[in-house]
């Protein structure tokens, strides 16, 4: 074990930080799963533990083997994967599983091993990882719009593409940190606009046609709509149903909670081991537990803000804000969604939410930032024994 920490490279913050939303998950996810254990029947909580438990292992394993890697070797695992992640979504789409009705065409079922895989999370961490590769080719070079839109917009409009049928919200993150990253990437203000304008075109197309084919999109366009006029009416649906049982168990929980596995609420939301997670912290842990998880997510934050300072190249600096943005602001969302401050999406809470390819992509993500700290780190080193040769080697012996 000892072994194993001297290996850990890269900030030792993020690995903290990484280490306590993952520590801090078990109890929340154990406590809610009572609701997941009697809708199916066999009762048994300790399973989903156990399940999450091995989730996270996974998770952390790929964390640490990813850091390993040299960052530079992203720039053409990018390129290469770009096509994998589309032939994936291709099948994802094509596989038309339906749920109560509605197109949630978002999984597909890995042969032999016999475990659902969401290629969009996938999807997210390469495209971000390719737009930086590309901006960082192009700067403080004069690019017309017209040769960017191969080698940068093509493949992002495709992604996009491939994910809205069956999931908008993804689709939106994505596209927006996408707008962020190439807007910190120094890419043209007047060509942003032009492709903010182009995607506002599209989206209302696709939001046309479906609503001329139904038959294609069962519900799903009528589910976004509905989301989004009820949350700004305030009316009653499903989506608002979930909403008021996340209010109650905020309300519930006051400034320190009910305590530990005590909450109520669980027993009524249909995602509190997922998407509404949050909520039951808050019941169960209080004002104080939920502050406490911000702060984590926001410190997350800051130490993504010092590695990508102190990258040494501008691709390192691009990558390490494109991987990491996202995740800060798909808790963010997630936390705001069960405030209502925001519409129901079905994000998840990094790191704290049930869920395997949600855990595994943001650990993917985590490790390749640690990549781009542990090159810094390596640098630092070199430069200490530089000068100081003799010192070096007398405390290595």
């Amino acid at each position: 074990m000892l072994e194993l920490f001297k290996n850990i490279k890269g900030d030792r913050l993020i690995w903290a930080i990484a280490a306590l939303l993952a520590i801090f998950s078990f109890l929340p996810v154990y406590s809610a799963a009572s609701n997941l254990a009697y809708i199916s029947g066999d009762g048994n909580t300790f399973n989903y533990f156990v399940k999450h438990f091995l989730h996270l292992f996974l998770g952390f394993a790929i964390m640490y083997g990813v850091h390993k890697i040299p960052y530079r070797y992203f720039r053409g695992l990018s390129m290469i994967m770009i096509p994998v992640v589309l032939v994936l979504l291709v099948v994802t789409l094509l596989q038309g599983t339906t749920i109560e009705g509605a197109n949630a065409s978002r999984w597909i079922q890995v042969p032999i091993i016999g475990f659902t895989f969401q290629p969009s999370t996938l999807a997210s961490v390469v495209l971000m990882v390719y737009v930086a590769r590309y901006l960082s080719k192009i700067k403080d070079k004069d690019v017309s719009f017209k040769e960017s839109i191969l080698p940068l917009w093509v493949p992002v409009f495709l992604v996009l593409a491939l994910i809205l049928p069956a999931n908008f919200s993804t689709t939106a993150i994505i596209f927006t940190m996408v707008i962020v990253l190439t807007f910190l990437g120094g890419y043209p203000l007047k060509y942003l606009a032009l492709i903010l304008i182009s995607g506002v075109i599209v989206f209302s197309l696709f939001i046309l046609t479906a609503r001329a084919f139904p038959d294609a999109m069962p519900n799903r366009v009528d589910t976004w709509t509905n989301r989004i006029e009820n949350f700004m009416n305030g009316e009653d649906t499903e989506a608002d149903y979930q909403i008021e049982k996340a209010k109650i168990a905020i309300a519930a929980g006051g400034i320190q909670g009910v305590g530990p596995g005590k909450s109520i609420q669980k027993n009524f939301l249909p995602q509190s081991s997922s998407d509404f997670i949050y909520a039951i912290i808050i019941e169960e842990y209080g004002l104080i537990g939920g502050l406490f998880l911000m702060v984590l997510y926001l410190w997350l934050l800051f130490r993504i803000v010092i590695v990508a300072h102190k990258s040494d190249t501008v691709f390192g600096k691009l990558l390490v804000i494109g991987v990491g943005l996202p995740i800060v602001f798909q808790a963010l969302i997630n936390m705001a969604v069960a405030v209502e401050l925001f519409p129901v999406t079905g994000q998840t809470l990094p790191l704290i939410s049930s869920g395997g390819t949600s855990i595994w992509m943001t650990c993917l993500s985590i490790g390749i930032i640690l990549s781009v700290s542990a090159k810094r780190q390596e640098l630092k080193e070199l430069e200490a024994f530089e000068d100081n040769p003799l010192e070096i080697l007398s405390e290595t012996i």
